[in-house]
């Protein structure tokens, strides 16, 4: 969802640089481990000396924090109108963030939040492992390798390579099968054989 279909940049930026800034963490570093996982595990990554309910405590607040902060969320270019020329059977949107923060930040972009959703309650393991993946394809009906995932962090294109989909990397990132810079250039037209999307470009 972050960096894929909202940009919440700013945001994300901000709560986390309040972090890093109360726990003296490298904010350079912190940013290249955290974008696409669940805020328990970065504050674990960077934290390692307090125990696991205080690890719990600050990623709660953190997140209770983000949930009041959706000033200048946006789409990325295209994302809304692209979505939507795909069933609604055929789209589902795995993510790391908590349901109700994903939910607002889809509608604060303006976005249609999908039937199929797998958010950070729905895993026992976070991205960059690929169960998130593979719970989306089997909610589909769908084998994961006939899935196209849309990715722009490093461990969600990790997350969705192992589990066997085709990547389409949004962004400058790298891994993936193709990439784009937005979905303003794409079209995609659905029949009863699947789905054909135009103006990919291969990685």
């Amino acid at each position: 969802m972050d960096g894929t279909l909202v940009d919440s940049t700013g945001v994300v930026e901000q709560v986390w640089g309040e972090f890093a800034a109360r726990y003296g963490v490298d904010v350079e570093q912190l940013f290249a481990f955290s974008h696409g996982r669940q805020a328990i595990d970065t504050v674990r990554r960077f934290l390692p000396d307090l125990d696991d309910s205080a690890h719990w405590g600050i990623s709660d607040g953190l997140q209770a924090d983000e949930l009041l902060r959706l000033d200048g969320i946006v789409e990325i270019g295209g994302a809304e109108v692209f979505f939507r020329g795909i069933p609604a059977s055929r789209v589902a949107l795995v993510t790391s963030a908590p349901r109700e923060l994903a939910s607002r930040r889809m509608a604060a972009a303006g976005m249609e939040f999908p039937r199929v959703t797998i958010t950070s309650e729905d895993v026992a393991l976070g991205k960059p492992h690929p169960e998130g993946y593979l719970s989306a394809a089997s909610r589909l009906g769908v084998d994961p390798s006939d899935v196209v995932v849309f990715e722009d962090a490093p461990a969600g294109i990790a997350a969705a390579r192992a589990s066997g989909a085709t990547v389409v990397v949004v962004g400058p990132g790298t891994g993936g099968d193709f990439r784009v810079d937005d979905y303003r250039a794409l079209t995609v037209t659905a029949d009863d054989s699947g789905l054909t999307i135009s103006g990919l470009t291969p990685a």
